[in-house]
């Protein structure tokens, strides 16, 4: 990205997170009782960090009001699914805007490639990629979804899942990259989103799981970082719109909902921006033990919290 779009679109993310504050100082569109704006506004920040990063955005959602004691989301289901809408929203605004040529590009590939019955160039081979891996994670999703509500999520999974899948991204990131994206068939493509799929359990990282899998396969960091990202974009459209329908322009939306909605929204498409920056930058230079580190010592933490007694094991 040229230097001054890419200044241009810093001040553009700059503006929208001041006026995200703006609206939470001035408590615009909140209830008494309900979410508060600055809570939203803290939600939104962890949940564009931690979908991007390979440490459970699921997860942490559920950490963060488990350790400040915010119970008005699991105590309301319909107000918790709107703002969830509003939360990957933002996260998908974010991608769609670091990566909107890579989706002009794939999106064209892939219908030239459906128009001519055939896969020939290295864009039309990815865009086939993206889309095989993208099935298996909406199956199991759709199929699953009121059993991994109902029996994921507690506190102690959560810790036992980070550190589990931790070592796995250790373990994938010793790998020597051999193999560019474009080399992977429809096959890998399917175990990637199987691979993808495991990330419905809190705790485990969609992008975790998925730049593991890249680099079980042989991509190096920066590809298996892209690919995950890129892999971000049809499964939350999906879930976005699907859920949007459902829950937001069918559904009876719950009072206060429109001021937590905005600000998570726009804090989650800010700071998911700066964590896509952020990670490609590090991954040109570094390995992924600095997110492993973290994810065993957040495990740690909550696994002693619980212990101590000082938080309990679930809501």
């Amino acid at each position: 990205m040229p230097r001054v779009k890419r200044a241009a679109a810093w001040l553009a993310a700059a503006a929208a997170m001041l006026l995200a504050i703006g609206l939470a100082a001035l408590r615009v569109g909140e209830r008494e009782g309900a979410l508060s704006n600055w809570q939203a506004l803290v939600l939104g920040l962890v949940q564009g960090l931690t979908e991007l990063l390979p440490i459970s955005s699921s997860g942490h959602l559920i950490l963060v009001p488990w350790l400040g004691d915010w119970t008005y989301l699991q105590e309301n289901d319909r107000f918790n699914q709107t703002f969830d809408v509003g939360l990957h929203l933002g996260t998908l605004v974010a991608v769609v805007a670091y990566f909107r040529r890579d989706v002009v590009t794939l999106t064209s590939a892939w219908f030239r490639s459906v128009l001519r019955r055939a896969i020939t160039t290295p864009e039309e081979r990815v865009a086939w990629l993206v889309a095989v891996a993208t099935v298996p994670a909406a199956i199991v999703g759709g199929l699953g979804e009121t059993v991994i509500a109902d029996r994921l999520g507690e506190p102690w999974q959560i810790a036992i899942l980070l550190a589990v899948f931790g070592v796995v991204l250790w373990a994938a990131d010793r790998r020597e990259p051999r193999r560019q994206m474009s080399d992977l068939g429809l096959g890998t493509a399917l175990g990637v989103g199987l691979a993808q799929s495991l990330a419905l359990a809190p705790g485990v990282s969609r992008s975790g799981i998925t730049i593991s899998a890249a680099r079980f396969l042989g991509l190096d960091r920066d590809a298996a970082a892209r690919l995950s990202f890129l892999l971000l974009i049809p499964i939350t459209f999906g879930a976005v719109v699907f859920k949007g329908l459902s829950d937001v322009l069918l559904g009876d939306l719950p009072p206060g909902s429109l001021g937590p909605f905005v600000v998570g929204t726009i804090a989650a498409a800010v700071s998911g921006l700066g964590a896509i920056w952020g990670l490609l930058g590090y991954v040109r230079r570094h390995d992924y033990s600095v997110f492993v580190l973290y994810r065993l010592l957040v495990a740690a933490a909550i696994l002693l919290l619980i212990a101590a007694n000082v938080r309990p094991p679930g809501f």
